[in-house]
């Protein structure tokens, strides 16, 4: 049986009269510290938020006001025109947002809520997003979510913040998300963090948790300085499988298990372990708050606090082939979304039936232009897409690795589970063909053959054997480990290497936070080089994550032979 960890966690210690768990407990200590009779409170949100229930939790505080920053926004035709500009007609991409939350509020409503909290006296409330930039002065907590959350509750038919759209198109729903509101969101974060007092996990509406800042700050300390995971979550999708039931120890009953989201900082949440009660935060807070630390010096430099790179799974075992697809090429990804870099990644074969495979490159000798033709007339109802015809269909087993630089057309076969390791940018995927089938909501997945034809690159048979199939040399071999270069290429700007451990290996941050997925074996250890953290434990397929500030760390293999990935950006 696997012992993979659904739901990891980092244990704090003496957290005893920090932790304040449900409205009672919590009203229960901003009473204390709201003491007396003329006071003010700012509760600052992440959009996603549920501002309606915070705000029957605030009233038990009996204010003599309490002020919504969500009346500062613009009226709906207002933004509806600047949202436009933004977010464009496309159903998958906008571009992405640079700006702040008050370019989409209207300034005499900013105005006139600031002069009406100045000018109060008595207990005033101001909570919501933007609530901060209403108040400076008062005691100030902030409620935060996990985007995989709000992806939820955008499903259950919960709004964009900016826009009251309960039954659109979910695409449509995260894009305002992904390029728009939570970009706003974490800069405001960001901002917020160093005048913040108390931090509440709002992930769940009958079960808030708060703590002080002292504690949210020992927490992130503690994270960032030893070996972590984060949670993952897994999602279903219309070609997914059946493995990651069993190894994951998923609902059995589902239809399928498409991805596994396990070590993608931006979308995954951190849970910290504080004696009896869990609390959960975005991954993106440890991010934010120590990017030099996590990434390092010289990949923060390059990146900003960003997570350059994302592991997850795809699982087409007894399911179907994954979207016919090419990622743009770094170019055209910065001029038409407004992003710094675009998504290399690479397919890490984890486990394959007998007849699995990978779709990749252009065969030799046939036509960009007849391909797309032929792309085109399937998509308007005509003969079904010979992918074959065109594209380089390659046998696939176990410890595979193929890379994929953008521009070069991809996808895996039906058979497979692959452990994708790319670069963060993940939405900016152009589909060309979903081999004459709808999504799981019915409604035809979004094909992109025009942007695709656009960025394809004529990576063929010959190149793509020699250069993107199994490039695989040994580094260094001795009766403890072996470590080999497996990729990803020289277009790309992750390094991967595999170490296949007989008992102990010694490895390198090499300046960079490293991604690790443990691909073969039971478990191994994550040991210190120097004592500065406990040995972390980590399991079959399991995806862990080791700051740049450790430098070097030891993997022990526990109950037999093992086989790491390891990935970090090339400095």
């Amino acid at each position: 049986m696997s012992g993979y960890n659904k739901h990891p966690s980092i244990h704090i210690e003496n957290s005893d009269g920090k932790v304040y768990r449900g409205d009672e407990d919590i009203l229960r200590c901003l009473r204390e510290e709201l003491s007396g009779e003329q006071w003010r409170l700012i509760v600052e949100t992440y959009p996603g938020v549920n501002e309606d229930r915070m705000r029957r939790m605030l009233e038990k505080l009996h204010p003599d006001r309490i002020l919504s920053a969500r009346d500062i926004l613009r009226d709906p035709e207002a933004l509806k025109a600047r949202l436009d500009c933004i977010l464009t007609q496309d159903r998958v991409f906008g571009r992405m947002y640079s700006g702040e939350l008050m370019d989409f509020a209207d300034p005499e409503k900013v105005n006139r809520l600031r002069e009406q909290i100045a000018g109060s006296g008595g207990k005033t409330v101001v909570f919501g997003f933007g609530a901060s930039l209403l108040a400076d002065q008062g005691l100030c907590v902030y409620a935060d979510m996990s985007r995989w959350e709000i992806q939820l509750r955008y499903r259950a038919g919960m709004s964009n913040y900016l826009t009251d759209n309960p039954g659109e198109d979910i695409l449509r729903k995260f894009k305002q998300g992904y390029f728009l509101e939570w970009r706003i969101a974490d800069k405001l974060k960001m901002a917020f963090m160093d005048k913040m007092q108390y931090f509440i996990d709002a992930n769940r509406d009958d079960d808030p948790v708060m703590i002080r800042r002292d504690l949210f700050e020992e927490a992130l300390q503690k994270a960032v300085s030893a070996p972590f995971r984060v949670v993952p979550y897994f999602d279903p999708g219309v070609w997914g499988g059946q493995w990651m039931k069993k190894i994951c120890g998923l609902d059995p009953k589902a239809d399928n298990y498409a991805w596994s989201f396990d070590g993608v900082p931006e979308e995954n949440s951190i849970c910290f372990d504080f004696e009896d009660t869990c609390l959960e935060m975005p991954a993106m807070n440890l991010i934010l708050r120590h990017p030099k630390e996590l990434l390092g010096r010289k990949v923060f430099a390059r990146f900003g606090a960003e997570f350059p790179i994302r592991f997850d799974l795809l699982d087409t075992m007894g399911g179907q082939n994954l979207s016919l697809q090419v990622h743009p090429t770094t170019d055209y990804i910065h001029r038409n979304f407004g992003m710094a870099y675009t998504q290399d990644e690479s397919y890490y074969i984890l486990d394959a039936e007998e007849n699995a495979c990978v779709y990749l490159g252009l065969r030799e000798g046939v036509g960009i232009e007849d391909m797309i033709a032929d792309l085109e007339d399937a998509q308007r109802g005509g003969a079904p897409f010979d992918a074959e015809k065109y594209i380089n269909r390659i046998p696939a087993k176990k410890h595979d690795h193929f890379l994929i630089p953008a521009g070069t057309i991809h996808c895996s076969g039906r058979g497979a589970v692959v452990l994708e390791i790319s670069a963060t940018p993940y939405i900016f995927t152009f589909k060309l063909w979903e081999w004459g089938r709808l999504g799981l909501d019915g409604r035809p997945r979004p094909i992109n053959i025009g942007r695709g034809a656009e960025v394809i690159e004529e990576r063929r048979t010959d190149w793509v054997m020699e250069n993107l199939v199994n490039p695989v040399h040994i580094l260094a071999e001795n009766e403890h480990y072996t470590e080999e270069h497996t990729g990803l290429h020289e277009l790309e700007f992750i390094e991967t290497r595999r170490f296949t451990i007989r008992d102990c290996a010694e490895l390198d941050c090499h300046e960079s936070v490293n991604v690790l997925n443990l691909v073969e074996g039971t478990a191994c250890l994550v040991e210190s080089a120097d004592k500065s953290f406990d040995p972390f434990e980590v399991h079959y397929a399991e995806t862990f994550i080791v700051p740049e500030c450790l430098g070097k760390f030891r993997l022990r293999a526990v109950g037999g032979p093992v086989r790491v990935m390891q990935a970090y950006v090339r400095t």
